[in-house]
């Protein structure tokens, strides 16, 4: 056969980001290793089962996600991605298009380290409306956006404990 076969982490990856695509979060949740970390500009330090629980929130409270995914790279040791998300946000249901890079790191088959690096003012910007631009740039909107993130997904976890 002509070409090269890709790696089992670039199918790792691919498959997690067609199960995000089609909502498919135990899919998702099941393709972290049990010590796993997860950290993006809003949700930082999440470990083990907390991700799948975030993806699953995630999931669930966008009727309107669409997600687009390229530029899977990935060998034994660490991996990466490009991938959008289009969706509304909030009460507000502003339009968010946001572009994201994730970088991975792989432990027996499955992602232990998970970053993705957006530009937060710029999401600020679209999910917050007037105040994301005049204050998405500030360090003390970062860390209120962080701790209400933190609370919603704690939230939804006491909720949803036996899903």
């Amino acid at each position: 056969m002509m070409g090269t076969m890709a790696h089992s982490n670039e199918i790792l990856i691919e498959q997690f980001y067609k199960a995000f695509s089609e909502k498919d979060s135990q899919t998702m949740a099941a393709s972290y290793h049990s010590d796993a970390v997860f950290d993006d500009p809003v949700f930082e330090n999440l470990r083990g089962a907390e991700i799948g629980k975030m993806w699953t929130m995630l999931c669930l409270q966008s009727s309107t996600l669409e997600i687009n995914f390229k530029n899977i790279q990935a060998d034994e040791e660490s991996g990466r991605a490009d991938w959008s998300a289009k969706y509304s946000f909030g009460k507000t249901r502003r339009k968010v298009h946001n572009k994201i890079h994730a970088e991975f790191t792989f432990k027996d088959g499955k992602i232990l380290t998970h970053t993705d690096h957006f530009d937060f003012w710029k999401w600020s910007r679209m999910a917050l409306g007037p105040l994301g631009l005049l204050m998405g740039w500030n360090s003390v909107v970062r860390v209120n956006i962080r701790r209400q993130a933190r609370t919603n997904l704690t939230k939804f976890i006491t909720i949803n404990k036996n899903t």
